[in-house]
């Protein structure tokens, strides 16, 4: 009677889901997320100060704000979270404040004035040196990634320092030491991290993670390390007196490690060999040391819930990925996918020199879109398209008037791909919609919606047509194939190329004047991200001389209001892997352009100090 009882309740309980409403049964799960503050800047303009500030991911719209300027309140703002105050000045200072149901919440911190539009952070610059071949090098200031590192609700940046001899992997010869530092928005460095004489430094072999792995509310960061290498506190990982370089200046040989360090400090929490590891150097497509140290990393949530660390190796043949999950004090393997191993043999070769992370078939989990193949969250192939290597990639809902998200990406093996040189795919199946055709490598594609004629955001490749969406063909394509940005009033996205943002047809909305941009032809910002204020888009550039970051904002006004970027899970994730390898502009996972729907509630829960 009791096993019959308990058998009925099964049955009831199974009946009882499968009559949901439809959605309801796979509910997203809700994430894990950094807790923010509402991040106000003022800027001073030509007439008066202009202010923005975030709305927070789990805050509804009839959330208004109260704008203080000093002890006045000045506005009650119900729409956009930015407001230009013509009577304010550089000496005056701005507060702002919730009204959730009639109720005015705590006032945000005091805002000063800035005199420009972007914020200035003093560097310390690495003393450079000299190889052991007597080549002397110097350092410059590279990528950069963000997270909360004290759990104050602000972002800290962390800059990686590349020296000047880096070298890509084709390249032979030695390079100076690759350093992390991380800084606060006014100025104070944290830490520095010495990667060491074993780590090499060039765009494939740092690729370093910073996020709140945990949910304690404080990022960690997390890279390849080796022996000789120093965390931030002055202790040495491993042997310190190692030194496996060879003539050629690559490092092939002594053991190599993944490290979580704390956030705050630099100190290594833990240590653990690197998975994939090396193996015999001529299973990775050569053997002087070119493929086998071609890495990549992400963040996924891979339950849904809690982020994941994935580290990966290889793409031009054997491709290995290895997830982790950190509680605080520990790693555990949570799976590894290799390309050899049995069923995975299509794989293999399909890797890029980026990545993406969304969740491609609605399950509430992530997957990884590892270039032209997509690994599932439970670390199963999902599919594989066969289009093999490419150097960019966009995902995001690319055409809203479809289901499901889209990925625009370019290729290198026309000659073996079927003459593929770029694609529009469907990121669920990876079934092509549509098709730029070539004959040799196309080495650059971008996405991004930059004219409301068309519906969707527009395409396109190096020596392709502009395409719509939905693969028309509407004209010529801007000379610019790198980034887009978020940055005017309206809901177009904007080109950005080297240390320029242009619209769409040639108008230059900024031109950051004493700066440079990084990573050679690609003209990459060290970071752009939704860093504070409304959810326009930020830059971070570096001085020409090093001896800065400078961290732009926009002065439009606009009427568009969006909860912060930073809450949409593709888009906070696809900051976390911006500094990977060839670096790529992060997307939404809803539609933002023209004609956008208002953005969805993003599932999430906040960490930390709220």
């Amino acid at each position: 009677m009791f096993k019959k009882s308990i058998l009925i309740t099964l049955i009831f309980a199974i009946v009882f889901v499968l009559n949901l409403p439809q959605g309801m049964a796979t509910a997203a799960p809700t994430r894990q997320m950094e807790y923010l503050d509402r991040g106000v800047t003022a800027v001073k303009v030509n007439n008066g100060v202009f202010i923005s500030w975030r709305v927070l991911g789990t805050e509804n719209s009839g959330v208004s704000y109260n704008l203080y300027r000093g002890s006045t309140k000045i506005a009650t703002v119900t729409g956009a979270s930015n407001y230009l105050d013509t009577a304010g000045n550089t000496s005056s200072s701005y507060e702002v404040s919730a009204v959730v149901n009639g109720a005015e919440q705590k006032k945000s911190s005091a805002v000063r004035v800035w005199n420009s539009n972007y914020l200035q952070i003093p560097l310390q610059i690495p003393s450079g040196g000299t190889t052991p071949d007597g080549v002397s090098y110097t350092y410059n200031a590279n990528d950069c990634s963000v997270g909360d590192l004290d759990g104050d609700g602000q972002y800290e940046i962390i800059l990686k320092w590349d020296p000047s001899n880096a070298k890509d992997n084709s390249q032979s010869g030695y390079t100076g030491n690759v350093y992390l530092d991380a800084y606060k928005m006014n100025g104070t460095r944290l830490w520095r991290i010495d990667l060491g004489k074993n780590i090499r430094a060039g765009a494939h072999y740092t690729q370093f993670m910073v996020y709140d792995l945990d949910g304690d509310g404080k990022a960690e960061v997390a890279c390849k390390t080796a022996d000789g290498s120093k965390d931030g506190l002055g202790t040495v990982i491993g042997n310190p007196s190692a030194d496996y370089r060879n003539s050629s200046g690559y490092i092939l040989s002594g053991p190599e490690y993944l490290t979580i360090f704390e956030g705050l400090t630099g100190k290594a929490l833990y240590t653990a060999n690197y998975e994939p590891g090396r193996g015999k150097v001529s299973d990775w497509g050569d053997s002087y040391g070119n493929r086998v140290d071609r890495f990549l990393a992400c963040i996924a949530y891979l339950d849904g819930v809690h982020p994941s660390l994935v580290m990966c190796r290889g793409y031009y043949t054997r491709a290995v990925l290895t997830a982790y999950d950190w509680n605080g004090s520990k790693l555990t393997k949570r799976w590894t996918f290799d390309s050899n191993s049995s069923g995975n043999s299509g794989y293999a070769g399909q890797g890029n020199h980026n990545l993406s992370v969304a969740d491609v078939d609605g399950d509430g989990m992530d997957e990884i879109v590892y270039g032209a193949c997509t690994i599932d969250n439970n670390g199963k192939g999902l599919y594989t398209t066969g289009l093999q290597h490419g150097d960019a990639m966009h995902l995001g809902d690319l055409n809203p008037n479809r289901p499901g998200l889209e990925i625009w990406s370019c290729f290198e093996s026309t000659k073996s791909n079927g003459g593929v040189g770029a694609a529009m795919r469907d990121a669920k199946t990876g079934s092509v919609l549509f098709k730029f055709n070539a004959s040799s490598d196309i080495g650059r594609a971008c996405s991004a919606d930059i004219t409301a004629s068309y519906p969707g955001e527009e395409v396109w490749a190096s020596g392709s047509p502009l395409y719509s969406s939905t693969g028309q063909n509407i004209g010529t394509a801007p000379s610019q194939v790198n980034f887009a940005i978020w940055w005017d009033g309206d809901e177009l996205r904007e080109l950005l190329d080297g240390t320029t943002i242009t619209k769409y047809g040639g108008k230059t909305l900024l031109s950051a004047d004493g700066c440079a941009s990084n990573n050679g032809t690609k003209a990459t910002p060290c970071l752009q991200a939704d860093l504070f204020g409304d959810w326009r888009e930020e830059v971070v550039f570096r001085t020409s001389d090093n001896r800065y970051l400078r961290i732009y904002t926009t002065t439009d006004v606009t009427t568009r209001r969006i909860y912060t970027l930073m809450h949409d899970p593709v888009y906070r994730l696809g900051v976390a892997w911006q500094n990977v390898a060839y670096n790529q502009p992060p997307h939404t996972s809803f539609f933002l352009g023209n004609g956008m729907s208002e953005p969805p509630t993003p599932a999430i829960k906040l960490t930390g100090n709220h």
